[in-house]
């Protein structure tokens, strides 16, 4: 037994259960909002000051006009006919996350990728904080990755450990000398 392993779920140990059905409201209705393709009053469900904090390659957002000027315009700009479908999600008082994908067209500039006109599938996680009725922080993971490869852009030039998967090379071990050794 290790006892010196870091404290786990600090941001979460104290959340008001009794908040759990109004993060809900506020969770589904953004994303309805999102699907809608809002921006300009997206607002209603975001605190002026939020947090949006994305993986690399997407960012941070800091306050809700760099949300939408940094991430929601650019987004729609490279990414039309967009719907965002949540294959799940999970509510726990002032908390909420979710997982899913959304289904667009590549119609303009993504990544210096010219628009191809491809649908691709965008596969996204987030967790999110809910105080007073408003999301106060954003933890977000776009596969960009997977976006790029959608449109023809193996980001990894073949190094992605899928090469594993499909025995095109063979995974290294713990302890076991390296291959260039």
């Amino acid at each position: 037994m290790n006892d010196n392993r870091p404290e786990q779920a600090v941001l979460t140990r104290d959340t008001d259960m009794t908040k759990t059905e109004e993060t809900r409201a506020v969770i589904e209705g953004m994303v309805d909002g999102l699907n809608d393709h809002r921006i300009d009053d997206i607002g209603e469900f975001f605190s002026a000051g939020f947090r949006w904090m994305g993986n690399a390659g997407c960012g941070t957002k800091y306050g809700l006009k760099e949300f939408q000027d940094n991430w929601q315009r650019p987004f729609q700009a490279a990414f039309s006919e967009k719907v965002c479908i949540d294959e799940a999600r999970l509510y726990m008082g002032e908390w909420a996350a979710a997982f899913g994908r959304q289904e667009a067209t590549h119609s303009g500039e993504f990544l210096g990728i010219a628009p191809t006109g491809r649908r691709v599938e965008i596969r996204y996680m987030d967790f999110w904080k809910v105080v007073d009725g408003k999301i106060v922080d954003n933890w977000v993971n776009v596969d960009f990755v997977h976006v790029a490869a959608q449109l023809g852009i193996d980001l990894f030039n073949g190094e992605g450990w899928e090469a594993y998967d499909r025995g095109l090379r063979k995974a290294p071990r713990p302890g076991a000398p390296c291959a260039a050794e």
